[in-house]
């Protein structure tokens, strides 16, 4: 595979996180300086009492257990950040990429304090999201040759959504909706205040999908007749699931949707049954961090 160096003079325009056009660095960088600031806080105490301040280091994020790649870019950030341009950053895998034990992520040489500092804030974030990532993969695979789509949910940890978003791409997925404010999801909480389903439809934004939540087929045929673009299916079974695609008919419209229940041992038998969506929020609230580490040496002066 080809390397790229990275330097922040080469980087032209927003830098990307993985292959989502949708999520650039540029925005993301005070959620970054605050994960660097939470670790280093007043300094490095154990740094500043043993590493000369003019030392340099070769560093190297390399992997442990098998797995998908993710969060590259973010560590790259983070040590471009906290270096201030003194640092040479190179790429060695790209987001979503296959990885087996023993191979290397990315390797940086620069101040060694600042690969000290950066270290731990930077394998966080990558562990976390190879860990999501590398589960998206595992159901994008159970699902394969069926049509249907994984997509995450907002079930994500608090100020890293998009993030974990980024990492479900690179896995292979999709995302649902980014928040409250680019879908309209109707759940029963909505629905018990007794606003008539199409009418609220029909008042929602040009361009806004709507999404109904369903519990049963009776609700499914009424979000249908509602308008509705998406009907999430909620705690069925695959056989509803099923029942729910002949009562849609010809019909391109609503996509099917389920969520809820949805694991790797049953997924495929969801995907068979007729889902297009499949939506797990287990892909971001329980995926295993990928085991990672990250080995720093003694540069040569110069």
């Amino acid at each position: 595979m080809d390397r790229k160096k990275y330097r922040r003079t080469d980087v032209q325009g927003p830098v990307r996180l993985g292959n989502n056009p949708a999520m650039d660095l540029d925005s993301l960088r005070p959620v970054l300086a605050a994960a660097l600031d939470e670790d280093i806080g007043a300094g490095d105490l154990t740094t500043r009492l043993m590493v000369p301040d003019w030392a340099r280091a070769t560093g190297a994020i390399v992997v442990k257990v098998a797995g998908v790649a993710a969060g590259v870019d973010v560590a790259l950030e983070l040590f471009r950040m906290a270096a201030r341009d003194d640092i040479a950053v190179t790429r060695v895998v790209e987001e979503g990429a296959r990885v087996l034990p023993g191979e290397t992520l990315l390797e940086i040489e620069g101040p060694a304090p600042v690969l000290l500092r950066v270290e731990r804030t930077a394998l966080n974030f990558c562990m976390r999201m190879c860990g999501v990532a590398t589960l998206t993969a595992q159901f994008v695979e159970r699902v394969s040759g069926t049509g249907a789509r994984i997509l995450d949910t907002r079930k994500t940890a608090p100020g890293l959504r998009r993030f974990d978003k980024a990492a479900v791409v690179a896995g292979g997925g999709e995302n649902h909706r980014q928040g409250l404010y680019d879908a309209v999801l109707v759940k029963e909480n909505h629905l018990a205040f007794g606003v008539a389903l199409a009418e609220a439809l029909a008042a929602r934004p040009a361009g806004v999908p709507a999404i109904c939540e369903a519990e049963n087929l009776d609700e499914f045929q009424a979000a249908m007749d509602a308008g509705a673009d998406v009907v999430l299916l909620d705690e069925f079974e695959p056989e509803n699931v099923t029942a729910a695609l002949k009562l849609r008919g010809d019909h391109d419209l609503p996509e099917i949707e389920v969520s809820g229940g949805i694991t790797l041992d049953n997924v495929r038998e969801y995907a068979e049954a007729g889902a297009e969506r499949i939506s797990i929020g287990a892909l971001t609230h329980s995926a295993k961090s990928l085991d990672l580490s990250m080995s720093i040496t003694p540069a040569p002066t110069r």
